[in-house]
């Protein structure tokens, strides 16, 4: 189980990685159909493949690269579901013997997760479930290391119990940048403001949070590319830049924390803050480029870790 369990988290974290690259190659649509693509276990290639697709989805042109980015992404996320259906038939027979709530509320998690891929591409890329699928992402992953740590992989040292807040706290405020960052990505507001630490030279520049955060969007519209105006895409990306500053405080603090202690967890904290607040700055100095964005939702996900880590530390503490 727990070799599974680490299979889990190395597939959970490329999956993580290639979803984020999916997202940011424009090639969330490059299959209009779901769990196919134009009717196809693969891209389409051959000259029949594609005279085919034209005429199932004459409103939806073929970009062979971006069919090929979707359909990897979906193999191996289905690769992962079935590492996980794995675990979860093994803590069954286990009897007891290893931890079973978790393995099946993952399985539930994946088979939602599933849902989350298909209504992606049936509702368009709509915001609302784009930014859920990058949550399910993210907990999937996180689930599946507080399983390995519960296994016994490895002992990090103890973190103070005193700790227990000021690291459920920088959870928090992390769990919410992932959310506002896929709320960026999927809004695609990522380079509303071309300079940085202004927006458009101004501290406060005009923006509308209204229309950047409403959540009762329509159904229905192709949302590749975004369908706010100028002054949402601000808001939405105003808010991100204030959620790194909380992260940037809170996670901080508790990195500073864990020094003082000696932990060996701290450099790790720190170390990662940083990157993610470089990488940050970066996707808006040299307007997105692909590999740093990617980078930026992957040094996401290894933070999100890290502070799991230190939350599974101070709970083996307590039982101590």
């Amino acid at each position: 189980m727990r070799r599974l369990a680490w299979a889990s988290v190395g597939l959970a974290l490329v999956v993580v990685v290639l979803g984020a690259y999916t997202r940011l190659a424009d090639a969330g649509l490059g299959c209009p159909d779901w769990p196919g693509c134009y009717g196809n276990l693969g891209a389409p290639q051959t000259p029949a493949e594609l005279q085919a697709a034209a005429a199932l989805y004459p409103d939806a042109p073929v970009d062979v690269g971006k069919a090929w980015i979707e359909m990897v992404h979906r193999y191996f996320a289905t690769a992962l579901g079935a590492l996980i259906l794995g675990l979860a038939v093994v803590a069954v027979r286990a009897k007891g013997a290893a931890p079973r709530a978790l393995p099946i509320a993952l399985l539930a998690l994946v088979m939602l997760q599933g849902a989350f891929g298909a209504w992606t591409v049936t509702l368009k890329l709509w915001p609302q479930v784009v930014t859920a699928h990058l949550l399910g992402g993210f907990a999937t992953l996180a689930l599946l290391w507080w399983l390995a740590l519960r296994l016994g992989a490895f002992h990090l040292g103890a973190v103070p119990e005193r700790l227990r807040r000021l690291t459920a706290g920088a959870l928090l405020v992390v769990a919410a940048q992932v959310a506002l960052g896929g709320w960026v990505t999927s809004n695609y507001a990522a380079l509303a403001c071309p300079d940085f630490p202004t927006c458009h030279g101004e501290w406060v520049p005009p923006m509308d949070f209204r229309q950047g955060f409403d959540v009762l969007q329509a159904v229905g519209p192709n949302y590749l590319g975004g369908m706010l105006d100028s002054e949402a895409r601000i808001a939405v990306q105003f808010a991100h830049r204030l959620g790194a500053l909380a992260v940037l405080v809170v996670v901080g603090a508790l990195g500073w924390r864990l020094a003082t202690v000696g932990n060996p967890l701290a450099p790790w904290v720190l170390g990662l803050l940083a990157a993610q607040i470089t990488l940050g700055v970066l996707n808006v100095l040299l307007a997105l480029p692909l590999w740093v964005a990617t980078a930026h939702n992957a040094g996401g996900a290894l933070l999100l870790l890290v502070l799991v880590t230190v939350r599974h530390c101070i709970a083996s503490g307590a039982k101590a």
